[in-house]
């Protein structure tokens, strides 16, 4: 039976999470009532983490091209460019639930905004302590397109949360919160050995990136292990300068505007009835 409410809770020993059909979402998770995932996105604000699909970040001039055709978009938010796919933004429908999962699906059809045309599907389940994302798509249109997953979490942020992960590769930014060049790690944001947030604006994405990553908060006595799929070989780092109280670390399988880049950024051609799934779990644990 299909629950009446447009919001459902989730639950299984010290975990809790709070899913909304708007937007695939989860509004909140917390562990021994104590949040580690807390609301900063969405339009309104409100949304603790989302689902990247058909791809995350941004798209330059609105469009692209791709095998001898021209495609466009139109801006989805207060953004110019069109922004995070469109999962963040639609209703999805519930397929499955119980006290500790649900499934959800998508199906979006080609329109004025967003010319892609696919099914995307996502499980969201709780066992013990950990929390477990499962997220795929497949191509529904008569043309192949590039695509690519991913998972937007805001993660709780306290002045001694410490980041430990791994990659070679590091993206500067450019104007229009655009990848420019890439290189080496810089100092400040090397979590190779583990190292606290800076306390700075920081929007960049990472290459190479071994597929784990670790989170301590000190002061909530609580740590995340966070393990994806291979295919997530990306992540990019957000900070804001106007918030102290999230950062976001966000698993992708390409890096932002991929459609302008040669090899597509890590973007995958799916063909008619194609697919491509992921996979992202969040371990919590006491400190």
């Amino acid at each position: 039976m299909i629950p009446a409410s447009e919001t459902i809770d989730l639950s299984d020993g010290a975990l809790a999470v709070r899913v909304a059909r708007q937007g695939g979402a989860i509004l909140e998770a917390s562990f021994d009532g104590v949040p580690f995932l807390v609301p900063g996105g969405g339009p309104e604000g409100t949304i603790a983490s989302f689902p990247l699909v058909p791809f995350g970040n941004r798209v330059e001039h609105n469009g692209f091209a791709f095998e001898g055709t021209q495609y466009h978009f139109q801006p989805n938010s207060q953004d110019p460019l069109y922004l995070h796919g469109d999962g963040w933004l639609a209703l999805w429908d519930v397929e499955e639930f119980g006290q500790a999962h649900v499934v959800l699906s998508l199906r979006h059809p080609p329109d004025q905004t967003s010319l892609y045309d696919y099914c995307a599907r996502q499980t969201l389940s709780l066992a013990g302590e950990t929390l477990r994302l499962q997220l795929s798509v497949s191509n529904q249109g008569g043309l192949p397109l590039p695509y690519g997953l991913g998972q937007h979490p805001f993660f709780a942020r306290t002045p001694q949360t410490r980041l430990t992960v791994r990659a070679p590769n590091f993206w500067n930014e450019r104007a229009g919160h655009l990848p420019g060049h890439s290189g080496p790690v810089p100092d400040g944001l090397d979590f190779s050995g583990g190292a606290h947030l800076p306390d700075r604006f920081v929007n960049n994405a990472f290459a190479g990136w071994d597929g784990f990553a670790g989170i301590e908060w000190p002061e909530l006595g609580l740590a995340a292990d966070i393990e994806a799929t291979p295919v997530h070989d990306i992540f990019m780092l957000y900070m804001p300068s106007d918030r102290r109280d999230f950062f976001c670390f966000e698993p992708m399988t390409h890096l932002p505007n991929g459609h302008h880049m040669p090899d597509h950024g890590g973007l995958k051609r799916l063909g008619g009835a194609d697919s491509m799934r992921g996979e992202i779990t969040i371990h919590i644990r006491r400190l």
